[in-house]
C-alpha cells in the first residue's frame, strides 16, 4: 500500500511537504520508494563491483530491512537484484548536511511524564548551484524545498515515522513504534568542510542512513549503543553526531572524535542537549568557551537550551526553548530553522512545524504518529 498526500506549504511557500505512508513487506517498500525517488530525478550510482557486493552482504547480516529494500529497488528498475555494478540505494534527490540543536527532557522532569525531545533543523535556503558557488539554473528549487514525511507500516518488524530533506531511505528525524527516537546534527561545524570527490557509497551506513538503520533494528537506547559501537559507518567529509532517546526515559549523544574514536555521551536522568561542537570534548556545559566567526553560535545556543531545561517542563517548554535558538532571519551565514520537531517517546509521535518563508512563516503542528494512526 502507497499513499503520497500533501501536509504542508504550496506553490507560493518555500517549502511543499509531502508524507508518504508505506505498508506491506519491505521488498514492496523499497520498490516504492525506488519509484518516488525515480520520480525526483535519482539514479542507481555506479560502484566498484568488490565494494557493491561487500556493501550487500553487509547489509544482508547487519541490516537485512534495508537489504531487503535494496531489493525492491532492483525490482522497480528491472535489475538483478544480486548485480554488484549498481548501488541501489542512497535515494537522494538533493545534497546533505545542516547545523542544528536539539534538546532531550527525561519523564523525570517532564510534566505529564513524558519523555521528550526536540530539535530545531538548520540548512540553506538557497539552491544546490548556489551551495556550490554558482548560479541557479533555470526552474532550479533551493535545495531543502521539498522535505518529506515517511511513515513506514512492515508487515514485519518496527513500523516508524521519518522526516527527510534529500533521501528517501534515510532520514534526518525518526522515531518508531517502540518510541526509539534519533536525530542527526553536525558534530564540528567550525572545522565542518564539503565533501572532496564524488559521494561514493562504502561499505556499512552513511551519515543519513544511520538514523534509519536505528529505527528499523532498535527498541531502546541500550539496543542502539550496542548496535553503533558494532557498525561500520562513514560519512563524506561532513561529520554528525546523533541524539538517541527511548520511551524508557534513556538518552545518549554519539560522535566519533577526530580521531576515529567513538564516544558515548550519557547523562542519566537529566536533559541532554546538543549542538554542532564535540560533546566529548567539552563535558561540562557549564565551562564552555566563547563562540567564535566560524562556530555559528553553537556554544551560546548550548547555554540557552541548558537555561531553558527547568526541572518541571511541559510540551510547549520544549517549543519555547527550540524557539530560543531558532535562525535569525538576518546574519552572517544564509541559514534558517526549516524546521522544529517535538518526539513524544511515550506517545511515540513525531510534531513538526515547517518553514514557509520569512516573517516567521512556519506551517500549523503537525503530528504524526510512528503506527501511522491519526492524532
Amino acid at each position: 500500500m502507497k499513499n503520497l498526500t500533501h501536509v504542508a506549504g504550496g506553490k507560493n511557500d518555500f517549502q511543499l511537504v509531502r508524507h508518504l505512508t508505506l505498508a506491506g513487506g519491505q521488498v514492496e517498500i523499497g520498490r516504492a520508494l525506488a519509484e518516488e525517488a525515480r520520480r525526483l530525478g535519482w539514479a542507481p550510482t555506479p560502484i566498484d563491483p568488490v565494494v557493491g557486493r561487500a556493501r550487500r552482504t553487509w547489509f544482508e547480516r547487519h541490516w537485512p530491512q534495508h537489504h531487503a529494500r535494496m531489493d525492491g529497488a532492483a525490482a522497480a528498475l528491472g535489475l538483478d537484484p544480486d548485480q554488484d555494478e549498481l548501488a541501489l540505494d542512497a535515494l537522494a534527490f538533493v545534497p546533505e548536511g545542516s547545523g542544528c540543536s536539539a534538546m532531550w527532557i527525561p519523564p523525570s522532569a517532564a510534566a505529564d511524564g513524558h519523555g521528550r525531545a526536540g530539535r530545531n533543523y538548520d540548512f540553506f535556503p538557497t539552491t544546490t548551484s548556489e551551495i556550490m558557488g554558482g548560479t541557479p539554473g533555470p526552474g532550479e528549487l533551493p535545495m531543502a524545498s521539498r522535505p518529506y514525511v515517511i511513515t513506514t507500516l512492515p508487515d514485519e518488524g518496527l513500523a516508524s515515522v521519518v522526516l527527510t530533506m534529500n533521501e528517501l531511505d534515510g532520514c534526518m528525524d525518526g522515531i518508531n513504534a517502540a518510541g526509539l527516537a534519533v536525530m542527526l546534527l553536525v558534530a564540528d561545524f567550525e572545522h565542518a568542510e564539503p565533501p572532496k570527490g564524488p559521494a561514493t557509497p562504502q561499505v556499512g551506513l552513511a551519515s543519513v542512513q544511520l538514523p534509519r538503520f536505528l529505527v528499523d533494528t532498535c527498541a531502546n537506547a541500550d539496543q542502539a549503543k550496542q548496535a553503533l559501537l558494532g557498525a561500520k559507518h562513514y560519512d563524506f567529509g561532513v561529520a554528525l553526531h546523533y541524539l538517541v532517546a527511548d520511551a524508557y526515559g534513556q538518552a545518549f549523544v554519539w560522535e566519533r572524535g577526530t580521531d576515529g574514536s567513538e564516544h558515548v555521551i550519557d547523562l542519566g536522568d537529566a536533559p541532554l542537549c546538543v549542538t554542532n561542537h564535540l560533546l566529548h570534548r567539552h563535558p561540562d556545559p557549564a565551562r564552555l568557551p566563547a563562540d567564535g566567526p566560524h562556530s555559528f553560535g553553537t556554544f551560546g545556543r548550548l547555554r540557552t537550551l541548558y537555561d531553558r531545561a527547568s526541572s518541571v517542563m511541559t510540551a510547549e517548554d520544549v517549543r519555547d526553548g527550540m524557539d530560543a535558538v531558532r535562525q535569525p532571519e538576518t546574519g552572517d551565514l544564509p541559514f534558517r530553522t526549516l524546521w522544529t520537531t517535538v518526539f513524544d517517546t511515550a506517545a511515540r509521535t513525531l510534531s513538526a512545524r515547517f518553514y514557509l518563508g520569512d516573517g516567521g512563516r512556519y506551517s500549523e503542528e503537525l503530528v504524526f504518529s510512528a503506527d501511522g494512526s491519526a492524532r
